[in-house]
């Protein structure tokens, strides 16, 4: 089993500005951390930032990405990482993650798109990352995508993945969800997939909805109640790496917030039952 130093720990979840005040007002003992993306908060003030302020204060906070494009042709937008270097600072965010990915060129394009596995677009990502890595003065962790189509394919997306993570020394967010639907659509062992990732550079994890589009077409839309063969593969993550953070997003489709909290429960209880079997001196720490 890998271990490592996680930037957070327990089980988390995506804030967003529906459910903002009703956590500033009532914290929920359930939720360990939260998450949100840079861009909808950058610059944001009046009550929105203050609240965002109150809950830096008492949560620990990471940051997800939406535009960093890794992926892109276009130059790396280096103003943004400036502006984006200063907010993880002055909120004490623990980590920044981004899609391995792109999503524009000259504008963007409003979607996640697939970088082409090959050998090429392995060195070109990696020296990106490590600009950004540079700029932040930070690590970043890359996540493993969803995708439904891989233009110029001549490297499986395990290989094209740990070869980037490799070369630009950079940490993972590991998405169970997103294997899940690629092991669907693209028809592969979602375990194996797992077991060759490098548990030693996971940061943390993400768990999620789908819609089923056909049996063999699912589309990765985070606006749907977690799944049993997800929470399968969570399990089969911590069997493989020991327990490691995990975070719940959810972003359309959003029930009641004491429905998000039981789920972020059902994360915790698994973390329970994972450390109760290896380690049970430790599990009353984070009852």
């Amino acid at each position: 089993m890998n271990q490592t130093q996680h930037p957070v720990h327990g089980a988390g979840l995506g804030l967003k500005r529906a459910f903002i005040g009703s956590l500033v007002d009532q914290p929920s003992d359930a939720i360990d951390f939260l998450e949100i993306a840079p861009e909808n908060w950058i610059g944001v003030g009046g009550e929105y930032g203050q609240q965002l302020r109150t809950l830096t204060e008492r949560t620990p906070f990471i940051c997800h990405g939406l535009s960093l494009s890794i992926g892109s042709p276009a130059p790396l937008d280096e103003a943004f990482l400036y502006k984006l270097k200063k907010f993880l600072n002055e909120h004490n965010i623990r980590c920044y993650s981004e899609h391995l990915s792109y999503c524009s060129d000259d504008g963007h394009l409003y979607d996640l798109m697939p970088i082409p596995f090959t050998e090429e677009a392995v060195h070109y990502v990696a020296e990106r990352i490590k600009r950004v890595q540079d700029i932040l003065e930070r690590p970043i962790a890359m996540e493993n995508v969803s995708y439904y189509a891989a233009p110029g394919k001549q490297m499986e997306e395990i290989d094209f993945l740990n070869a980037v993570l490799d070369e630009a020394d950079c940490r993972l967010l590991l998405d169970v969800n997103n294997i899940y639907v690629n092991s669907v659509n693209h028809r592969y062992d979602a375990e194996a997939f797992l077991k060759a990732l490098p548990g030693e550079r996971i940061d943390y994890i993400h768990v999620a909805g789908h819609y089923v589009e056909e049996e063999d077409l699912l589309v990765d839309t985070h606006g749907a109640d977690v799944i049993d063969p997800v929470w399968e593969l969570l399990e089969k993550a911590y069997a493989e790496f020991g327990v490691i953070p995990t975070m719940l997003e959810r972003d359309f489709n959003l029930p009641p917030l004491e429905q998000l909290i039981n789920e972020v429960q059902a994360i915790r209880n698994r973390q329970q039952n994972w450390e109760l079997k290896t380690n049970p001196q430790q599990v009353g720490a984070h009852s």
